[in-house]
């Protein structure tokens, strides 16, 4: 599947894209989102607790 993907994106973008390097980008990217989520519970929380 990542070299199906590797292969997509090298004719969209018309450069060579490494399968090593799809998944460096998917493993960063899924740590971003990651983060995110947590931060927007911890906020979700914060605002609870200031608006009760």
């Amino acid at each position: 599947m990542m070299a199906a993907l590797a292969k997509a994106i090298s004719r969209a973008t018309r450069t060579s894209v490494d399968v090593e390097t799809l998944k460096v980008l998917v493993i960063f990217a899924g740590a971003g989102l990651l983060l995110s989520l947590v931060a927007a519970m911890i906020y979700q929380q914060a605002a609870n607790a200031a608006l009760w």
